[in-house]
């Protein structure tokens, strides 16, 4: 499994644009083979800075993600939008033994 992690921050006057899609990108992102989590959160320590964190099953999985035209026209508008931002981190992890 693969844990991906990234960040973004945002101008006062784009914060809520860019929270919206963001939104749309974790809800597409979500019905996508192999993405067993995907989420956004607002930090609670900077207000204007909104935290990713995804779980795939594989990294041919994370591949055809970051293929769909969807994620590259979701990573410009940000590039446009943000003030800053990290990431991808791209962390390989086990499967807990109970699962």
């Amino acid at each position: 499994m693969l844990i991906v992690t990234g960040t973004v921050s945002a101008h006062p006057t784009t914060f809520e644009r860019i929270r919206e899609l963001s939104l749309e990108h974790v809800r597409r992102s979500r019905t996508e083979p192999g993405c067993i989590s995907h989420a956004v959160y607002v930090d609670g320590e900077e207000p204007l800075r909104l935290f990713f964190f995804e779980r795939w099953a594989d990294r041919a999985a994370l591949q055809a993600h970051f293929e769909v035209p969807a994620s590259a026209k979701f990573i410009a508008a940000l590039r446009e939008l943000a003030a800053h931002a990290t990431g991808p981190d791209i962390f390989e992890v086990a499967e807990p033994a109970n699962a």
